[in-house]
Formats: structure tokens, C-alpha cells, sequence
């Protein structure tokens, strides 16, 4: 048996003393899972007994001073990483931040704009069928299998990559998604920035057609001479409905707002024309937020989540309240869900159906694993994955019922049908949306709940994009400076997402954005999770990774993600590439076309990511020993030594240490001295490696 001993006296009750470790601290097994240091449960002088331990010499720690509470891998009292397991990466400060910062990572924008558009689109409630098929053997198995991955190893998108590291191409591409995306997506929530400035005002400056950028093809849906108290007329002007009826002829006044004003829309993607300097404003102001919100990584980021992460249900609520006591609202829901049971027999429908759901959760976009890779070892990852997959869908249906429940009353109001008034896109967030908001009695407030909703909706997402690059960076570097640096990473990062962001403020701007939106994140992330399906269960080897989550969560994974993982997911992706090549059709912007050389330059985009998977794989190949192509091919796919749980009293079973347990093995404590010793210990393979020991 060792004993830990815990001597505190009273006159240095206030005195913070660093742990003495001698011969590598108390050490325990606990139910054949992981070493577990000896939790020391109060300041007052105890014994506690670690039970049964290792064989050899009985170790010792002995702590003096307040803090000895939480005492963990032998981190220092008086540091705030007290808790952590992981002393110089962090962990979340518990997991209900990982969980909302998870949940505000997978419902972004597109569960408001696109879900409710692809649901009665594609046969109302009938499309909730093959929406959740796909969820439950789909979305739910490759969610669980990032969390996991980024969980086991504790590393970003490119250190998990050691279990394969042919394949770290995989993550490189992973980055370049997550780049392209975090430079427009900010470019999106600085919009909505600009409408929620611009509805501070007692009459919404998209109402009417009497402003100076408003064309005499403008037509409104509020009478002029309701202009003083904002209301909408009793009747519509007897020209109104035949203007409805013939679209070309009419444009609203928050379409005119939108295109030349807020835009000032160029008529080319070529022609840049002036940078519009309040959005460029008001991008410096979104990136300083997720700025401020990182600077300390997660520990800043999951303190934000609480408000950015929940208040949006809040305002979703506020709005589905107000908006099914609206006349015409039963219409518009209706029209929402209906059934058209014939149209689950297209291919389209379920087509759109998997798409949606491996769009929605952000699969292969490098944050999910970045996210999960600050969990505490043990954490159960697989409830995890299942609340927030679950809550990501039912909040687009949720949404659905506000979106369409406002959309209803419009269309109610302007006599025409559902369909002439829904949108999806940036037209429905900035167009359709903003115009019913107008004819709401105080619809300044209704304005400003609705773009601060889109902000905090935005922001969830951009947060883990930025995270995953920076982590990315000072995982892969992974020395002391970068460590203590990452605010500054974190800073230039966030500077150059701002610089490459200008463009997109441009006149152009919105058709580069789309060009961005509809390319550089479509069929790439296809491909991307589809090669890190057959990597991880056909190269690295199904059997292996269902121990790595046995040791991990104490329970192997279920049979039934052991088959998703193994036949079923990989065939859904497949088949949604498929699809995607099929039903491609090229990108246009109302009735703009693009021209053939920005289409190339999306392709160009896709394929950046895409490309980076061979290009490594031949890299790797070019440097591993070998003295045929297939042994180099064989050693360039096996794990490497380092490959396994980050912590050394986490490496068990086939990853534990084959030399006896030497002082230094499984504690994490701080240094005495700045000097780090590199102890050499011998992987399960039998092969050497360095682990970093701080004494």
C-alpha cells in the first residue's frame, strides 16, 4: 500500500508551498482503468490510501498549504490549471461548457436559412422521414467518431494524425476547410452586425420606398402615409397584388436596402469597386469579439458559451410566441410541414436529407475534434454526441416553425401564397425576413432580436473555426514558447482572417462570399470524412480503435455504431458525393451567372483542400524507411510511437510503458527548475520515444 501524507500547519495556512514529488507520487489502478493520482479531499492534515498500486518502490508526495483541494497531477495550488488534466493544454472548465460550445459549433446560420427551405422544398413534413434516417446512421456515428478521435489522442485536427501518419493530409485539409469558411462566415455575422446597428431606430430604414436608394420599381407592403407610426394599412394599394403577381416588376424595399444600399451590389464578380466601409467596420468589430472571446482558448471561450450558446433559444422562443399569434401563422406553418408522402421515393429529397445533416454538424470541418481533444480522458463522449446531434436537429425544426410561422402572416398579409415570400440564404435572413419583420407593431425590437440572434448563432460557430486553426498550429509546433504564446497566435490568426475578409466587403463582395459558401465546404468535406472513415477503421484497424474507446470510456462503442462505422456511414458519404456530382449545377446569384473563370476558381478552392491529402501521402512516403515501395507504404501507415493517450497514467494496456514504472511516470508536476528532462521510455512496439518530464 502507499500512503500520501498531508501535513498542513496553521501558522502557514496562507503559504503556498510547490509539491515535493519523491519517487514520482502516489499512484493508484482503480477498476483496471487508467493511474489516477490520489485525490486529496481537504487542506487538513491526512492519510489517504491509494489501495493496491504499482510494484517497486512506494512513492511519496508530501503538500503543505492552503489549495490542497482539487490537488491533481501534481500541478501547483496556487496555478488555475489546478484542475486540469492535461497541465499544458487545459481542459474545459467542466462539461457543460464543452457541451454548449459543441451545441453553438453545430447550429449556425444554416439550421434558420437553409433547413426550413429544404423541408418544404422537399415534401414538408414527409422530409422529416429521411432527415432522421440519415441523422441516426449518419450524423450520430461521425459525430461520435470525432469526439473520440480528438478526445483519446488530445490533440487538434493535425496531431490525432499520428495514428496514421500517411493520412495527415487529412487534417491539413480539415485546416484549409475551416479557413475558408471562418474568412466569409465572419463577413456573414458582420451583416448581421450592420442590420442590428441599423435597427436601432423607431422606423426600420427597409419599410418604405421614399429613400434615396429606392428605384421607382420599388413597392412596399406599408402605405406611405403610415410612415409616422409605422403600422401597416388596412387595406393594400389597389396596384399592389398585381405587382405580387409579376415579380420582374417588383422589388421590395428591403431588397433595394440589401442590393444598393447595404451592398451597393456591382454588376460583375470581376468588379470589386469600393470596399463599403461600414461593413468593413463592422467586420473589425465581429473579429475583435471572437478575439476577446479566444484570448484565453478555451477557458475564455467556455465562459462566453453559457450566454452565446443558450440565449438563442431564448429569442427563438420570443419570436415563435409572437409569431403563431399572428394572423395567417397556421397557414405558414402548414405549408411548412404538409406532407407530399410521393416525393420520399426521389432520390433528391433523401439526397438533400444526408446533406443537410452532414452540413449541419459540422463533420470534417477539424472542429469537432479540436473541440472534443480538450475533454478530460475519461469523459463520456458518446452521451455527448447524441445530446448535441439531437439538439442540433430539433432546433432547425424548431426554427422551421418561426421562420415560417412570420412568413405565413406576410404572405396572409399580401394575399399571395407561402412560396412567393420564402427564401433561403442570405435572402432569407436579409430579405424576405427583414420585410415581414416590418409589418410587426414594434418592429425595431422584433428587428433587433432577430440579427442578435443570427450574431450569437454566427459566433458559436466562428469561435470553434478560429479554435481549431489555433490549436492546429500550437499542437503541431508543440514546444514551451508557442504554449505560452497561443494569445498571440490566437492575434495573428484573427489578424489575417480580418485582411482576407476585406475583399468580401467590396461591392463583389456577397458574389465571392457565395462563390466561397457553395465550393470551398461542399464535396470537399465529402471526401475528407469519407477517407477518415476508411483510414481509421480499415487502415488503422476497426478492432484497434474499438479498444482505444474501451480503455477510454470503460465500454466499447455500441454494435450498431461498430456497423455504422464499419458499412453504413461510409456508403451514406458515398453517396452523397455521388448526389453532389450529379445533381451539380453551376453557381448563380439571382439572375447573375457567374462567368467560367470564377467557377474554376471555386473548383480551384474544393480541390485546395481536397489536394492536400495525396500530396502529404507522398510526402510521408518520400521520408519513411523502407527498402520497397510496399514496406515504406506499410510503415508510412502504422501508428507512430507517440500515438496513444497524451498522459502517461492514461497509457495502459498496449500503450503502457514495458520498462518498470520509473518516478517519473504518469505525474505532471510543476518544475522546480526551468529545465525540462527528456526521459526516453519504450512505446508497446518496442520502440523508443522521448517524453517531456517536468521535475
Amino acid at each position: 500500500m502507499c500512503v500520501c501524507v498531508c501535513v498542513i500547519a496553521h501558522a502557514c495556512r496562507h503559504l503556498w508551498i510547490r509539491v515535493w514529488v519523491q519517487a514520482g507520487g502516489c499512484l493508484s489502478r482503480r477498476k483496471g482503468r487508467a493511474l489516477e493520482v490520489c485525490g486529496l479531499k481537504s487542506a487538513g492534515s491526512r492519510a489517504c490510501d491509494c489501495g493496491p498500486g504499482l510494484q517497486g518502490p512506494q512513492p511519496t508526495a508530501t503538500m503543505v498549504g492552503k489549495g490542497a483541494k482539487g490537488m491533481l497531477n501534481g500541478a501547483v495550488p496556487s496555478e488555475a490549471t489546478k484542475k486540469d488534466q492535461n497541465l499544458k493544454r487545459g481542459n474545459w472548465g467542466n462539461q457543460i461548457e464543452f457541451v454548449l460550445t459543441s451545441v453553438g459549433y453545430a447550429v449556425g446560420l444554416g439550421n434558420v436559412w437553409r433547413f426550413p427551405y429544404l423541408c418544404y422544398r422537399n415534401g414538408g413534413g414527409a422530409f422529416m422521414f429521411p432527415y432522421f434516417i440519415m441523422l441516426i446512421f449518419c450524423g450520430i456515428p461521425l459525430f461520435f467518431m470525432e469526439l473520440s478521435f480528438g478526445q483519446f489522442a488530445s490533440q487538434g485536427c493535425l496531431g490525432v494524425w499520428r495514428l496514421s501518419p500517411m493520412f495527415k493530409g487529412v487534417g491539413y485539409g480539415m485546416m484549409v476547410v475551416s479557413t475558408y469558411i471562418g474568412i466569409y462566415y465572419n463577413v456573414v455575422i458582420c451583416i448581421a452586425f450592420y442590420y442590428f446597428f441599423s435597427s436601432m431606430t423607431h422606423v426600420l430604414p427597409w419599410a418604405y420606398c421614399n429613400n434615396p436608394w429606392n428605384t421607382p420599381d420599388c413597392t412596399g407592403v406599408l402605405d406611405a402615409s403610415n410612415l409616422t407610426n409605422g403600422s401597416r394599412p388596412a387595406t393594400l394599394p389597389s396596384n399592389l397584388s398585381h405587382l405580387l403577381n409579376h415579380s420582374l416588376q417588383r422589388t421590395s424595399p428591403s431588397e433595394e436596402y440589401w442590393r444598393r444600399y447595404v451592398l451597393k451590389l456591382s454588376d460583375d464578380i470581376g468588379n470589386f469597386g469600393e470596399v463599403r466601409m461600414p461593413l468593413l467596420g463592422c467586420l473589425g468589430v465581429s473579429w475583435v469579439v471572437v478575439f476577446l472571446c479566444l484570448i484565453r482558448g478555451v477557458k475564455s471561450s467556455g465562459k462566453v458559451v453559457y450566454f452565446t450558446a443558450t440565449f438563442p433559444y431564448v429569442v427563438l422562443t420570443i419570436l415563435f410566441v409572437r409569431g403563431v399569434t399572428l394572423e395567417g401563422a397556421f397557414t405558414g406553418i402548414m405549408y411548412y410541414l404538409t406532407p407530399q408522402w410521393d416525393k420520399i421515393l426521389e432520390a433528391k429529397v433523401w439526397g438533400d436529407a444526408a446533406s443537410q445533416i452532414f452540413y449541419s454538424l459540422g463533420c470534417a470541418w477539424g472542429g469537432l475534434i479540436t473541440m472534443a481533444s480538450y475533454n478530460k480522458f475519461h469523459n463520456n463522449c458518446y452521451r455527448d454526441s447524441i445530446i448535441i446531434s439531437i439538439t442540433n436537429c430539433a432546433t432547425s425544426v424548431y426554427a422551421g416553425f418561426v421562420i415560417f410561422s412570420i412568413l405565413g402572416f406576410m404572405a396572409n398579409h399580401l394575399g399571395v401564397d407561402v412560396s412567393r415570400v420564402a427564401d433561403h440564404g442570405p435572402g432569407l435572413a436579409f430579405v424576405a425576413y427583414p420585410e415581414a419583420l416590418t409589418l410587426l407593431p414594434i418592429s425595431p425590437l422584433w428587428s433587433l432580436l432577430f440579427f442578435f440572434m443570427l450574431i450569437l448563432l454566427g459566433l458559436g460557430t466562428q469561435f470553434c473555426l478560429l479554435e481549431t486553426l489555433v490549436t492546429a498550429i500550437v499542437d503541431e509546433v508543440g514546444n514551451e514558447w508557442i504554449l505560452k504564446k497561443k494569445t498571440y497566435v490566437t492575434l495573428g490568426v484573427a489578424v489575417a482572417g480580418f485582411l482576407l475578409g476585406i475583399p468580401l466587403t467590396s461591392q463583389a463582395g456577397i458574389y465571392w462570399l457565395l462563390l466561397m459558401d457553395n465550393y470551398a465546404a461542399s464535396f470537399s468535406l465529402v471526401v475528407i470524412s469519407c477517407i477518415m472513415c476508411v483510414s481509421i477503421m480499415y487502415i488503422y484497424g476497426h478492432r484497434n480503435y474499438f479498444q482505444d474507446i474501451q480503455m477510454m470510456l470503460g465500454f466499447p462503442p455500441p454494435l450498431f455504431f461498430q456497423i455504422c462505422w464499419r458499412f453504413v456511414s461510409p456508403a451514406i458519404i458515398f453517396f452523397i458525393l455521388i448526389f453532389t456530382v450529379i445533381q451539380y449545377q453551376p453557381i448563380t446569384y439571382n439572375h447573375y451567372q457567374y462567368p467560367g473563370w470564377a467557377v474554376a476558381i471555386g473548383f480551384l478552392m474544393a480541390l485546395s483542400s481536397v489536394i492536400c491529402i495525396p500530396l502529404y501521402a507522398l510526402f510521408q512516403l518520400c521520408r519513411t524507411d523502407g527498402d520497397t515501395l510496399l514496406q515504406r507504404l506499410k510503415n508510412a501507415t502504422k501508428p507512430s510511437r507517440d500515438w496513444g493517450p497524451a498522459l502517461l497514467e492514461h497509457r495502459t494496456g498496449r500503450y503502457a510503458p514495458t520498462i518498470p514504472a520509473s518516478p517519473e511516470d504518469g505525474l505532471e508536476v510543476q518544475p522546480l527548475h526551468p529545465d525540462k528532462a527528456q526521459i526516453p521510455m519504450v512505446g508497446s512496439n518496442g520502440s523508443s520515444r522521448l517524453q517531456d518530464s517536468r521535475i
